[in-house]
């Protein structure tokens, strides 16, 4: 009797150590099975429009490639390189180059281009007038508070003549390098995500590509004056951190953002009003 409880006791100790092998066999999941990749997590920050839209038509050619893409959208100009830098975000996608650069050496992040996507082009609108040669004495302008933005306006304003700068090919340019103002202008810095809403208040509002398509605006056929696209240094970048740049995942999403299939999408879905910069 004492032999046959011993074999007994025997064949379930093998038992459960067989079912505990067949566990961990089935916890290891897919990546297991025939050398299938992990899916990558990839969150990457983006302003709403165009960016966040480019971001999710690439979703499913990534996902194919293992990697899954988290898109977060921002409606300001600062939280997208904060976050990236805190390393809350792996990428972001909303900024042209010089901004970037103003932000790494005002703000001490240590931020890098992957790759050039498309190019939004900066613009004036006024619901007020309908030709600069309308624009009166004293007239309200509004243009973006950020170093880099801001001189885009000025050196868009100096270029039809209203006003001289010191340098009017200096990107750098603030309000103090007026040298000449013949209108008087009233010249007014805001931040750029509040630029629509002055639309109502002020005689000309310049206004980034992104906010001005969120507003129901096209920069070719809204505007009153737009930089040209053709050499434009102004095209937005997909952004990473030192550390993390040449990551494979980061290199798929480039690759993706520089793909055929997203030069047809710009071209179709914005109609010149956004244009591919590869």
């Amino acid at each position: 009797m004492k032999k046959w409880s011993f074999a007994l006791l025997s064949l379930m100790l093998i038992a459960v150590l067989a079912a505990c092998g067949n566990n961990k066999d089935s916890d290891s999941g897919a990546d297991n099975e025939a050398g299938a990749p992990r899916t990558v997590e990839l969150k990457v920050g983006a302003s709403p429009t165009p960016h966040a839209e480019i971001l999710e038509s690439i979703k499913p050619e990534l996902e194919a490639q293992g990697i899954r893409l988290q898109v977060v959208t921002f409606n300001d100009y600062v939280q997208p390189n904060q976050q990236l830098a805190d390393k809350q975000l792996d990428a972001n996608f909303f900024q042209h180059q010089p901004y970037l650069d103003t932000e790494n050496k005002e703000r001490g992040f240590n931020l890098v281009t992957v790759t050039p996507v498309h190019v939004e082009p900066f613009a004036g609108y006024s619901k007020k007038i309908k030709s600069l040669d309308e624009l009166q004495d004293g007239a309200k302008v509004a243009i973006p508070n950020d170093p880099s933005n801001g001189g885009r306006a000025l050196l868009l304003l100096a270029k039809e003549g209203i006003i001289t700068l010191k340098d009017n090919t200096n990107i750098a340019s603030t309000i103090q390098d007026i040298t000449a103002n013949p209108k008087n202008l009233d010249i007014i810095e805001l931040d750029a995500a509040m630029m629509p809403r002055q639309l109502d208040e002020a005689d000309l509002v310049f206004i980034n590509a992104n906010y001005a398509l969120e507003a129901n605006l096209n920069p070719e056929k809204d505007s009153l004056l737009i930089e040209d696209l053709q050499g434009n240094p102004y095209a937005n970048i997909l952004v990473a951190r030192e550390d993390n740049k040449d990551a494979d995942a980061i290199k798929k999403l480039a690759a993706a953002l520089n793909s055929e299939a997203v030069k047809t999408f710009i071209k179709e879905r914005y109609q010149g009003a956004v244009e591919p910069a590869f």
